[in-house]
C-alpha cells in the first residue's frame, strides 16, 4: 500500500540495512524532517482592531529640530546684524558667490541635492512607518487596553514548549512579525513523530501566546551531525 504524497511533509529516508545473524537490525534512520503551514483565522475581538505600535522616534526628532532651530538662528541674526548696517558674516558671502558661480550640472551641486533628497526621503519613512519592529502587538480582548509581545520573549516561550517534546534535545526559534522558524536537533525517536509533536505543542503554543495575528510555524527536526 503506498502512503499518501504530503508537499509539507519534507522528508528523507535512508535504506534499512540488515545484517546476517543474529546481531539484529541496523537502521539508518532518515536524515531530517520539516513542515510548514500558515495559521487559521483568527476569531474576530471585541476589544478593537490591534495595529502596530508607533516609535516615537526621539532621536531623529532631536537632530533635526537642533539642526533646524541653529540654522534658522544664524541666519536670522546674519539678517539682524546686515539690516543694523554690519557686514554679512565671510561664510554667508562665501556660500552666495559659489553658489551663483556654479551651474546645476555641477558634481557638488548634484551631490548637494543627492543627499538632501536622501535626507527629505529618510524623514518620510520615519514619519510614515509605525517602527518598533521588535514588538508583536496582541489580541485587544478589553476596550481601551493595548497590550504587546517582545519578539525575543515569544522566541523563548516558543523554544522552551518545545524542548519539552520527548526526543529533542536542542532547539533554535526565530520569531518573525509573521512567521516563527523551529530548528530543532533530535537524538532518539523517530524524526517524524517528533515533528508531528512539535506542530502540536507549537502550534498550542502560538494561540496561547495572545498575538492580534498568529505568526505562521515552520517546524524542521533533524538528527546532529556525526563527529568524525
Amino acid at each position: 500500500m503506498s502512503e499518501p504524497h504530503d508537499p509539507e511533509n519534507r522528508t528523507q529516508r535512508l535504506p534499512t540495512v540488515e545484517p546476517e545473524g543474529d546481531g539484529g537490525v541496523l537502521a539508518m534512520e532518515q536524515s531530517a524532517s520539516g513542515s510548514s503551514y500558515e495559521p487559521a483565522a483568527a476569531p474576530d475581538r471585541s476589544g478593537g482592531r490591534a495595529g502596530r505600535f508607533w516609535a516615537q522616534r526621539r532621536v531623529p526628532a532631536v537632530l533635526v529640530a537642533v539642526v533646524v532651530l541653529g540654522g534658522a538662528g544664524i541666519l536670522l541674526y546674519d539678517i539682524v546684524a546686515v539690516r543694523a548696517g554690519r557686514p554679512a558674516m565671510q561664510w554667508r558671502r562665501t556660500v552666495a558667490d559659489d553658489l551663483a558661480s556654479r551651474h546645476l550640472d555641477d558634481v557638488w551641486v548634484l551631490a548637494g541635492s543627492a543627499v538632501a533628497a536622501a535626507l527629505g526621503l529618510w524623514l518620510l519613512l520615519l514619519a510614515l512607518t509605525p517602527g518598533l519592529r521588535a514588538l508583536l502587538p496582541m489580541r485587544r480582548d478589553h476596550a481601551g487596553v493595548r497590550a504587546g509581545l517582545d519578539r525575543k520573549a515569544a522566541a523563548m516561550a516558543l523554544r522552551d514548549r518545545a524542548a519539552e517534546v520527548a526526543g529533542v534535545q536542542s532547539v533554535r526559534v526565530k520569531m518573525k512579525r509573521r512567521k516563527a522558524t523551529v530548528r530543532a536537533l533530535s537524538h532518539f525517536r523517530e524524526l517524524d513523530d517528533i515533528r508531528a509533536d512539535l506542530d502540536t505543542v507549537l502550534g498550542r503554543a502560538v494561540r496561547d501566546l495572545g498575538l492580534a495575528r498568529q505568526p505562521g510555524l515552520s517546524v524542521r527536526v533533524r538528527r546532529p551531525a556525526k563527529k568524525g
